[in-house]
């Protein structure tokens, strides 16, 4: 059997927020296995522990440029150490002029971003030139470039934490400004169902027959119960699906609301900065603790 460590139970009680003795049963019913431990966990606790999964552990800003006419445009992710340069001017012009770049010559990657001309040199000079100024590190990390089946519309939010940049076909200006604003409030995973990737919903399925087998339900009712389950989990990840934040009636979906705009949603992209980056955390208290005996042992 794998050994769990104590690092194995912080690690996984830092990811979920259960109680630690739950997160050491996990892990031993899990042979050590993290991500099978997380589903366990997911099963006796419930939703609360996937604490991980919206935890932001990086700082930096989402960029956006949209062309005039609103049929381009691009989302860009960059990342810094500290919240403090996330809040640079330097920093932030930097941002807007990469978003503009990836609007304007469509790179294929980050890399074909980096070589492209910016300034006196390059994105990368600029970028590394701005690291020597600042003194930290700060990485281009991620974008998306659309070009639009009908008119683009925006929305940042949290000081440049999150961003949203959707593609509305029909409906007006309002219509499409709500929607992105519902975006970065709901944060679907995708347009619809077939956008959700099947491992998503293998582990839903496989969650919610563990949890009504628990609960005493006949093996008969368990696939029911799961496909029951899926379709709820699906309404709630999914654009279309999801009520929107807006409702009066607290009822109408996003679907119903752009069938009676006569508008659609070609896509859409949600950026929120640092997600899925974990950011190492210093210990300050063991820190000055150890520098404390190696100053003494020096002596």
């Amino acid at each position: 059997m794998a050994e769990i460590t104590a690092s194995m139970v912080k690690e996984l009680r830092e990811k979920t927020d259960a109680p630690m003795m739950e997160c050491k049963k996990a892990l031993t019913e899990a042979a050590g296995d993290t991500a099978k431990a997380e589903e366990i966990l997911r099963v006796k606790l419930g939703n609360k522990a996937s604490k991980a999964a919206t935890r932001v552990a990086a700082e930096g800003v989402v960029a956006i440029h949209i062309a005039a006419d609103g049929k381009l445009g691009s989302i860009f992710e960059i990342n810094s150490e500290t919240d403090f340069v996330a809040k640079n001017d330097e920093f932030l012009k930097l941002a807007a002029d990469c978003a503009r770049l990836v609007a304007e010559k469509n790179p294929a990657d980050v890399a074909a971003l980096s070589a492209l001309p910016m300034g006196d040199g390059t994105v990368e000079s600029t970028r590394t030139a701005l690291v020597g100024k600042i003194g930290e590190n700060m990485s281009i990390r991620r974008f998306v470039r659309v070009s639009a089946s009908g008119k683009l519309a925006s929305y940042i939010h949290g000081g440049s934490k999150i961003g949203v940049l959707v593609d509305v076909v029909g409906g007006d200006e309002q219509l499409a400004k709500d929607l992105a604003m519902h975006i970065a409030a709901s944060k679907p995973k995708s347009l619809d169902a077939s956008g959700v990737p099947a491992e998503l919903l293998d582990t839903e399925r496989r969650i919610a027959i563990e949890k009504a087998r628990e609960a005493g339900k006949p093996e008969a009712m368990l696939e029911k119960i799961a496909e029951g389950t899926v379709q709820k989990y699906l309404k709630d990840v999914t654009l279309l699906g999801q009520v929107f934040v807006k409702a009066e009636d607290g009822k109408q979906t996003i679907e119903q609301l752009l069938k009676a705009k006569g508008a659609s949603v070609a896509s859409f992209a949600l950026f929120i900065v640092g997600e899925g980056i974990e950011k190492k955390v210093n210990d300050f208290a063991a820190e000055v603790a150890a520098q404390a005996a190696a100053a003494a042992g020096n002596k």
